[in-house]
């Protein structure tokens, strides 16, 4: 058991099969399902409240998405802990302020443009659980359980999406980083000399 929390990474069948049970365990102990980017949401109603902003009377945060303390920001805080200590206890635990090899070989090792790319796709990925009705955990797993249609949709559209934009990201740019570094190789490599044959003396 303690080599078991201990390990680096899990397998995906087990780790996907334990986060049906809790998302089972949820709904039907707490009546509640899971889902990340309402906490989101009601934490920027909240603000825009405070600063007294126009928006914050729309419909949408008045209805749907009122300010509040709600059950999701504590799922959101147990998400921390739990990679917290499971980090901590395999010794994976560290601080990255530079993106990882894989992103450095195309972007290059820029932090600000790692963070604003980030940051950029989490407003994309924001928008797109409000319109699509929930996110991976929300609308997918949660939907998931219940057998909803709009759930399985969603995550073949994930994928699929999730496929394209990695290829269109990464592999054009892998390909031509290996191109060019396949260039200067073969730039460095010196051409081999073949010995002259010595003339013989008559």
């Amino acid at each position: 058991m303690q080599a078991w929390l201990r390990a680096r990474s899990w397998s995906p069948y087990a780790a996907g099969a334990g986060l049906g049970v809790v998302s089972t365990l949820a709904l039907l102990f707490s009546n509640q399902l899971l889902g990340a980017s309402g906490t989101f949401e009601t934490a920027a109603s909240g603000l825009l409240k405070t600063v007294g902003a126009g928006l914050s009377q729309s419909v949408y945060f008045r209805f749907l998405m009122p300010p509040g303390f709600t059950w999701q920001v504590w799922l959101l805080v147990g998400v921390f802990l739990g990679a917290l200590a499971s980090s901590l206890l395999s010794g994976d635990f560290a601080w990255e302020w530079t993106p990882r090899e894989q992103w450095t070989q195309v972007f290059g090792p820029s932090r600000w443009k790692r963070w604003g790319i980030a940051f950029a796709g989490g407003v994309l990925c924001e928008y797109g659980a409000g319109i699509a009705g929930g996110c991976t955990s929300g609308l997918a797993i949660s939907g998931g359980v219940q057998l909803a249609p709009a759930a399985f949709l969603f995550v073949g559209g994930l994928f699929t999406t999730g496929i394209v934009t990695a290829h269109l990201a990464y592999g054009r740019k892998k390909a031509l980083v290996a191109g060019r570094a396949g260039q200067r190789t073969t730039g460095r490599t010196a051409t081999p000399r073949t010995a002259r044959p010595q003339e013989g003396r008559s």
